[in-house]
Order: structure tokens, then sequence, then C-alpha cells
């Protein structure tokens, strides 16, 4: 069993970032917490009382593909581990970023489920 400490985030699909922007700042006046642009895509994180809301292009939306949640877990390697050997469908190879290490898998239903772990000083 893999242990989750809290929701790390939820991430969103979005397909044009300033429209993103302008709707969940200028409707509901969140502010960025940050904002990262990278070769591949964008990630924009909002803080709301002590949850993360993400919006991204790393995915799209679709009929097939919404909403992700990421689990935050105590060992990543041994929970990357759980899901290989439960034969969990895995979107992308787990990965390493600057700040934390990322799992992607799809549930029963093909819904993302994100196992997550920030690397020391980073949440």
């Amino acid at each position: 069993m893999i242990r989750v400490n809290e929701v790390a985030f939820i991430g969103y699909p979005v397909t044009d970032k300033q429209r993103a922007r302008d709707f969940y700042e200028g409707l509901f006046g969140l502010t960025a917490a940050s904002s990262s642009d990278f070769p591949n895509g964008f990630w924009i994180e909002y803080d709301i009382a002590g949850a993360t809301f993400a919006l991204s292009n790393f995915w799209k939306p679709s009929d097939k593909v919404g909403p992700c949640v990421a689990f935050e877990v105590d060992d990543f390697p041994s929970a990357v581990e759980v899901l290989k050997s439960k034969k969990v469908t895995f979107i992308d190879k787990p990965f390493e970023t600057p700040v934390c290490f990322i799992a992607v898998v799809a549930d029963p239903d093909g819904n993302l489920v994100t196992v997550h772990k920030r690397k020391p000083g980073h949440g």
C-alpha cells in the first residue's frame, strides 16, 4: 500500500495560457504563486487555502482526459514499485523535475492520477 500524505496539487488541462489566466484570475481573483514556461509547455500554480491548483498544457483536455489529482507520498521509489507490481498503467515513465519526482498513472476508468514527491526545500 502507498501512504498518501496530502493532495500535492489538482491540475487542470488548458489549451490557451492567457485565456485560462484571464478566466481564473479575472473571474475568481486568483493570483499566480508561480508560473513557468518550458520548451514543451507551461505550468501555473495558485495557492488556495493550503492547496495548490495548477493549470497546464502538458496534457490536453478531451472527453477522455480531464483534471488530475496528485498525491504526495512518503517514499517515491517504493510507490513506483507498488504501482508496477499491481500492473497499473503508466501514462509516462516516472521522471524528475528540479523540484519533485512524478509518476502519472491511469485509474481503472482512465482518469489521471499523479504520484508526487517534493524534493527537500520545496514544499
